[in-house]
């Protein structure tokens, strides 16, 4: 489940690191009374005015900008508010922004020149163990550095059964040229870092920038979180800072059916019960001359109302061709399954795309033959290859 930069900020905060602080806002109105208030609590007289959309690149599409004055807040607010937001991350049609962020300005002038650093905490799957990456490159896409420069980027392995050493922490700031009162507020800021990511059951960390701010002060500009899904009934307050608003609407349908959807973006729409059979089935489409169009776990139950609504999702894409069903019939029986497909068939009326099914396992044999005396436009299939070869004819 991916934050806003302001959720984000919030749960960092709450771990000991030290951010830039903000406030939401809705309106221009609300976003003068944010910048008003930001500048009673911390003196600053620049604000920075962010869109919060789930997407990386937002300065680049206008997305963030600064107002040296409170008028100047109210119509960078009222420009971004509203509009269509379309950065390197987004389709071509971009996000609607919603609300923004008014943040306070830690760019400010003193003894020494603010420094911008990359830093993310993720898992490595090769090794097994969190990874801190980071770089004294800030405010670039790590991408282009890793490609033109990629000695400038560090990475620190921590081995989740014995957590971050002391030493490790020291080691980040050693490696980003850090000294002094700095240094010593990044090895805090490298170790709150750290307990944030584990202790909140996240995915991916990625702070782009970290600054060192003219008075050595360590914090957080930005802050992209992805919580893991899996372990968000442990925090039920996570949970409830999920925004559908800026998720695909069909996968958030699938999500309250019960089914397990992701959108992608090929012609062959899939229904399959099981992730790794699911996996299969979509390399088996790509095979055949086809792309997947979605990733469809109906998973052990797969009656007609099930199933209807898996086909439906299906086809809410209209760059479906063809939609082939591949259910191993463990849990489930072949025949029930065959017959939800009738059922479902018959109730949704006409269907122009072509569907293929392979059903096998249990009672494989009379669900193939429910299929063929269906009067309907399926097609059965046995073996891998026998669907494949169908998928491949549908799309010649």
């Amino acid at each position: 489940m991916n934050l806003h930069e302001y959720q984000g900020k919030e749960i960092l905060n709450s771990f000991g690191v030290e951010i830039q602080r903000g406030i939401v806002a809705q309106t221009p109105a609300e976003a003068v009374e944010a910048a008003k208030k930001l500048t009673e609590e911390t003196g600053t007289g620049w604000h920075v005015i962010k869109a919060q959309v789930h997407a990386g690149g937002r300065g680049k599409g206008g997305g963030v900008k600064l107002a040296k004055n409170l008028k100047e807040v109210e119509e960078i607010a009222g420009d971004i508010i509203g509009m269509n937001l379309v950065t390197p991350q987004t389709s071509k049609e971009g996000k609607k922004v919603n609300q923004v962020l008014i943040t306070e300005d830690v760019y400010y002038p003193g003894d020494s020149e603010p420094e911008e650093y990359y830093m993310s905490v993720l898992l490595n799957r090769a090794t097994g163990k969190n990874m801190i990456m980071y770089s004294t490159e800030g405010g670039m896409d790590i991408e282009t550095v890793a490609e033109e420069t990629p000695h400038l980027i560090f990475n620190e392995e921590v081995d989740p059964s014995l957590g971050l050493m002391p030493f490790q922490a020291r080691r980040v700031a050693f490696n980003l040229g850090l000294s002094g009162k700095a240094f010593k507020q990044m090895t805090k800021f490298v170790t709150a870092l750290y307990k944030a990511y584990t202790e909140s059951d996240s995915s991916l960390f990625e702070i782009n920038p970290v600054l060192k701010t003219s008075d050595d002060k360590i914090i957080a500009v930005d802050a992209k979180v992805t919580l893991d899904d899996n372990a968000l009934f442990r925090h039920k307050d996570y949970a409830a800072m999920r925004d559908i608003r800026e998720e695909n609407p069909v996968e958030v349908e699938a999500r309250e059916a019960g089914l397990s959807y992701v959108d992608l973006d090929g012609n062959v729409g899939c229904m399959v019960n099981g992730a790794g059979l699911a996996m299969a089935t979509m390399d088996l489409i790509k095979q055949a001359g086809g792309e997947p169009a979605n990733f469809l776990d109906v998973g052990g139950t797969a009656d007609a109302e099930r199933v209807e609504t898996a086909f439906n999702l299906i086809l809410k894409d209209p760059s479906v061709k063809a939609i082939l069903v591949n259910i191993f019939g463990g849990i489930v029986r072949c025949d029930r399954v065959a017959q939800g497909i009738v059922d479902a068939y018959k109730n949704m009326g006409n269907i122009e795309v072509p569907i293929i099914v392979r059903l096998q396992g249990t009672n494989a044999d009379k669900a193939k033959e429910l299929i063929d005396n269906s009067g309907l436009a399926v097609e059965s299939a046995v073996q891998f290859q026998e669907a494949a070869d169908k998928v491949h004819a549908v799309l010649s």
